[in-house]
This record gives C-alpha cells, structure tokens and sequence, in this order.
C-alpha cells in the first residue's frame, strides 16, 4: 500500500511527466510560431535549455552535504527545503516565459531556469528513492523505481492529450501559464517527506569518516557554515571511487553512448507541422501514445526483464531502435503511402515503439544505481549516472542541430530530411561496439 513518502516521491515524478510533455510541446511551438526560428536553431536552444540536467551531480553533491532550515524542524534538512526551493523556482521561470515579450534570449533564460527547478527536484527525489531502495532485493527496488517512473509516464499520459488541443485552441502561451501551477506540487510533496526515518545512524562516519553528521545538531549549528568546502571535497571523492566501479559505470557509459547518437527529432517535428500538415492536437496524441508506451516499457521491464543481463537488453533495444529509426525514411521519402500506410499512423507507431525501447533501456541502469549507490552519496551518484544519460542526449541535440544546418533542412524545405534521417539511424548502431563493457553486469 502505497506511504505517503512514496506519494512524495510519485507527485514529483508526475509532474516531470506534465512538464515532459505540457512543456516542451507548448515550448516548441512558441519556438517554431512565434519566434519563427528554424528547425537547427531550435535544437540548438533545447540543448542549452537541457544543460542543468547535466549538472544533476553538482546538486546531489550540494543537498547530500549542505542541509538547509525548514520551517517547523528542528535541524537542518537535506531533502525538504531544496523541493520547496524548486516548486517555487520551476513556477516563477513557467509564469514569466509565458508572460514574457517574444524574444529568443529571454525564451532561453527562462526555459533553462525551469529545467534547473526540474532537474534540482528530481535529484533530490532520486536521493529519496535510492535511500528507501538501499539493501532491499533487485525485485523491491525495481518495483519502487517502476513505481517511480510510471508516475513519470502517467503524468506524460494525463497531459498529452489535452497539451496539443489546448496549444491548437489558445496558443501556446497560456499553456505554459498553466505549467506553471505543477511545480507547485513538488513542493506541496516536501510535506511527506519524513527524513528522520531515511537517516541512518551510520551516515556520519559513512559520509565524513567520523568527523559528523550532516543531519546532527551540529550540522544546523551557524558554525558549521564554513564545512560545505570540505563536505563536498569529501563526497566528491566517494563519487568518484563509486562511479570508478565496472559496475556501476559500464551500464551508464553505454546509455551516454546510446542517447549521443544525432537527433533527428525536431526536424520531424517540422515536417509534420508543415509538410504533412499534423495539427498540435495530433501531435498531442502522439505524445499521449507515447505516455503509454512509457507505461509500456516500464511494465515490460518489472515483468519480464528484472532479472536478464544488461548486455542481453542493450542488444536487443540497440537494434531494434536502429530498425525503428530507419523506417522513418519510408515516412519522408512518402513510400509509406506507395505501400498503404498513412502518414499519422506510420508517425504514431514509429513514436512509440521507439518511446517504448527507450525507457526498456533506461530502467535496468536506474535499479542498478539505486542498489549500489553507496551511504553518503546517494544523490550524488545517481545524480552522476543520470548525468551521463541526459549529456548523451545533449550531445544527440546537437549533432543532431550541426547535421540539420549542414544538410540545409529549414522550416519549409526537407530535401536532406531522407538523408539526416538515415545517417541517425546507422548512428544508433554505435553502442554496439559497448556492449563488451556491461557484459556480466546486472540480472543477477
């Protein structure tokens, strides 16, 4: 029966989900209508607005070592003030970016500083999860990170569908001014959040050999101001010796090799928008399939996959994404028609089972960081290891961005789509030559 700390940890990982797709959905399109940037730049923008989620292991490092007041607590807290910080944070830059003048600076600024309040949540619930998953078996925690992140997708599901039709009847504006109530909910979840029952009596000599504990009353001592320097000095190099272990590092070197692989994505988008002429309803739609196979994958993997080796998963979810990903070439050379098949129904399917694959790939890597990630640094290191996922991503943006430019897609013409799209598609195929690296690790 779920507790309310786990309905803490779910509210916050739903409202990723929310912003996943009511977010970036009404972002894009702000991007694309009002501020009339081409399909490059736009990439380009969502890679810098996408940069805190490569920082995520500074913010574990700063609330594992540097507790902050609460209101109505007695000591400083590691985990409670920082959600509260971010709800409101993440509310304020959704509310000004939707009230904001059109401009591409500003429209970044504020863009960035949610993904920030995203991203600085999320590690703190992450540290949370990782605390309650810590010396359970492999079963219980993946079914508390499966919990975890089908929150994620249902908070992608409850939204899609609404986001676009919502975006094609008022605009994209309003929508985002509608995004900004969600954060809200982070912190309303730091009200669940009972620390005393994470702590362990241990994490003093874990976390600083000795020298205190972060939680004790000394930690909320004033003096105590000036030991943020050495906490960090010494989570950094518990960090560093953990993500040093095969274990743990070969599963997220491969997710940053699978994720950096060129991005094709929001040259898509474009194409749908103009040249086949989807509706932001349907893309709404698409995302709401999308929501489903993200339930999908992950009820795939607490069924099914648990238990088998990361090099089995990888390979399978390698080649059959590089598959998925070629036959987007039927779609823009239109052969899909030549053979039967409708524009919106080959767009959809291709979405999901690509969706789908993704987070199949995703799920053994997050079971393996919460069961291994040691005392002391628990948002740290899974904060590093999702780091790795979220910096391939930034690298696909990219690439993806530099090969859009240089094969002259533009808002209108999509004469090198066919081409940007194949050479994404044999990009896929690069993790292969990882595989070596996480063989034997995992399903244990």
């Amino acid at each position: 029966m779920p507790t309310l700390p786990t309905l803490s940890h779910s509210t916050a990982y739903f409202v990723q989900g929310v912003k996943l797709q009511l977010a970036t959905l009404a972002e894009s399109y702000l991007l694309k209508d009002e501020l009339k940037l081409n399909p490059a730049a736009v990439s380009l923008v969502f890679s810098i607005a996408h940069l805190p989620w490569i920082l995520k292991p500074l913010y574990g490092m700063v609330s594992d070592a540097h507790p902050l007041p609460f209101p109505g607590s007695a000591r400083r807290e590691r985990r409670r003030p920082y959600l509260v910080l971010c709800g409101l944070g993440g509310a304020a830059a959704f509310a000004l970016l939707a009230l904001s003048p059109p401009s591409r600076n500003l429209a970044l600024a504020c863009m960035t500083a949610g993904e920030l309040a995203i991203a600085f949540s999320d590690v703190v619930i992450d540290a949370l999860v990782v605390e309650r998953a810590r010396g359970e078996p492999q079963a219980t925690s993946g079914a508390l990170q499966s919990l975890s992140w089908g929150a994620q997708a249902v908070g992608s599901l409850s939204s899609a569908w609404t986001a676009g039709a919502l975006i094609q009847a008022v605009g994209p504006r309003p929508v985002l001014g509608l995004m900004a109530a969600f954060p809200l909910l982070i912190a309303a979840a730091a009200l669940w959040v009972d620390e005393g029952r994470l702590t362990k009596p241990s994490r003093s000599r874990s976390l600083e050999g000795g020298s205190g504990d972060s939680d004790s009353p000394s930690a909320a001592s004033p003096s105590r101001g000036s030991a943020l320097r050495p906490s960090l000095t010494t989570q950094a190099r518990s960090l560093l010796a953990a993500v040093a272990t095969p274990t743990t590092l070969a599963p997220a070197l491969f997710i940053l090799g699978y994720h950096a692989s060129p991005h094709a994505g929001t040259a898509l988008f474009y194409f749908y928008n103009n040249e086949l002429a989807f509706t932001p309803e349907f893309i709404g739609r698409i995302a709401l399939l999308d929501g489903v196979a993200q339930l999908a994958g992950v009820a795939l993997f607490n069924a099914r996959l648990k238990s088998v080796p990361l090099a089995s998963i990888f390979t399978w979810v390698v080649w059959l994404g590089a598959g998925a990903s070629a036959t987007q070439l039927l779609l823009v050379t239109r052969l899909n028609q030549t053979l039967g098949i409708p524009d919106k129904a080959f767009a959809a399917v291709d979405s999901v089972l690509l969706t789908a694959l993704g987070r199949v790939a995703l799920m053994p890597v997050l079971v393996l960081a919460a069961r291994l990630c040691p005392t002391g640094v628990e948002a740290s290191l899974y904060a590093m290891l999702m780091s790795l996922s979220n910096l391939g991503s930034g690298v696909g943006d990219a690439l993806g961005a530099a090969l859009t430019a240089a094969l002259g897609v533009t808002a209108h013409r999509f004469d090198g789509l066919p081409a940007l799209v194949a050479i994404c598609a044999v990009g896929r195929l690069a993790p292969l030559l990882l595989l070596p690296l996480v063989r034997g690790v995992g399903g244990e």
